[in-house]
């Protein structure tokens, strides 16, 4: 760096890079306090599966809208909203007497968290540049392995000082803490005074809305209604196709699907969530349910692939520079991959250990992978539309997760003992495939990428 020039701010980083680390630690809270939540409200199997679904669900919904609301009326404001509206709902959440208002706050929650991923990336973007910007991408993919890792842990611990709504608390304490450090850290994007694409945005949510009920709903059995609801699902979303095609500022810039590196960047994004992070997500269930760990065990063990996710991402600037985006993301993915085979270890007699080799590869090539969708999500769009970039990139990931999820826990419903992990090994080979269906279709990707306009 030459003397003349100025270091780059350090806190605008740890707010986004905590955030982030919030939104995940939303996410994955759950998975060790179901159980307790499942007996105070006396939640039905369906509920129980919506108030795994709901959080995810309202981050797909709200991502690109979120992202065009940035771009277009300032990405601070947008964040702080964000952070706001999760901190509200948290508290809500807390409160809650029923499963109904317990699955709404999740929703919430999610919608909160969109705010706060569409904007982060598209904030980084205008603070850093250069090398600082893919140091800051590698911190930003950290949060969310750290994320991932502290949130079962968290729960876990505080489910036995305050009961399940102890975890709620602490995450509206900490969201409305980064908004107020936010407010005075952050600095504002240019504004485009640009008309919202009202209309965009809420055929976007309920087609959305209506695949992700269809799939969270297909866990419980297909029925009519569920087809119903994922044929309406799939009008909507071409009639918001339509409609972005026509409108001078749309939330999602179609055109851009027909750029080699946004396209790749997507996909990527995609099999990200159909294949790894489903499969990990189910990981805990295989060590309650397979082998008899307790929920606080299970999210001790998972660090072996959560907790490992971080080190990769932040050890990224390692790789060999001539590498291209696509050429990272392929490698990752098949890395992917073979952890996701590795699970196949998970047998009757075996135990847990059998895991930790799954995890671990899995660990080192999410954290490089999640470090080259964090940069290419702003790299592949025009610099205004940066929030757009980022909401694009993690809606793919979310709908990809809500798929997976969807697929592996119908392959394991239901089952116990060898015919549980008869289950199991379906599902692993499911999300293998589907891993490397996103290997397939980046491979074939051709042509150079170009500026953006």
């Amino acid at each position: 760096m030459p003397p003349h020039a100025e270091a780059p701010p350090v806190l605008p980083l740890v707010i986004v890079a905590a955030a982030t680390c919030l939104s995940l630690i939303v996410f994955t809270q759950p998975l060790t306090t179901l159980e307790a939540m499942t007996q105070a409200l006396s939640l039905g199997a369906a509920e129980q599966a919506w108030v795994m679904s709901a959080m995810p669900l309202g981050a797909a919904c709200g991502l690109l809208t979120a992202g065009a609301l940035g771009d277009t009326t300032g990405r601070r404001r947008t964040f702080l909203g964000g952070l706001w509206l999760t901190a509200i709902a948290s508290v809500l959440a807390a409160v809650s007497l029923n499963g109904p208002m317990l699955i709404a706050m999740r929703i919430l929650q999610g919608l909160g968290s969109a705010g706060i991923m569409a904007c982060g990336l598209g904030l980084l973007g205008q603070v850093y540049h250069g090398a600082a910007r893919q140091r800051a991408a590698a911190i930003w993919a950290a949060g969310l392995g750290a994320g991932v890792a502290l949130g079962p842990i968290l729960a876990s611990l505080l489910l036995r000082l305050g009961g399940w709504p102890a975890m709620h608390w602490l995450l509206a304490l900490v969201s409305a803490s980064l908004a107020l450090a936010a407010a005075a850290r952050l600095p504002e994007s240019a504004r485009t005074g640009a008309k919202v694409d009202l209309a965009g945005s809420l055929v976007l949510m309920l087609g959305l809305g209506a695949l992700l009920y269809a799939l969270t709903e297909a866990r419980l059995g297909a029925t009519p209604t569920v087809g119903i609801i994922a044929a309406a699902g799939v009008v909507l979303m071409t009639i918001f196709v339509v409609i972005e095609r026509r409108v001078p500022n749309p939330i999602l810039r179609v055109d851009l699907f027909g750029r080699v590196d946004f396209l790749g960047a997507t996909l990527a994004a995609f099999a990200s969530g159909a294949g790894v992070l489903a499969l990990m997500s189910l990981v805990p269930t295989v060590l309650v349910r397979g082998f008899g760990e307790t929920p606080f065990e299970a999210a001790l063990i998972l660090l072996a692939w959560s907790a490992v996710t971080v080190f990769a991402a932040l050890g990224t600037g390692y790789l060999p520079k001539g590498l291209t985006a696509r050429q990272r993301a392929i490698g990752a993915i098949l890395g992917c991959t073979l952890g996701q085979l590795l699970m196949l270890r998970a047998a009757p007699g075996a135990s847990w250990a059998a895991v930790l080799p799954g995890l671990f590869v899995a660990g080192v090539s999410n954290g490089l992978l999640n470090t080259a969708l964090g940069h290419a999500a702003v790299a592949t769009v025009p610099p205004e539309r940066a929030a757009m970039g980022s909401a694009a990139n993690n809606t793919a990931r979310y709908l990809g997760s809500a798929l997976g999820i969807a697929l592996v826990s119908v392959l394991i419903a239901g089952r116990d003992g060898a015919d549980f992990f008869a289950g199991w090994h379906v599902a692993v080979l499911a999300s293998a495939g589907l891993s490397l269906l996103g290997v397939l279709a980046l491979a074939a990707l051709r042509g150079k990428a170009h500026p953006v306009s």
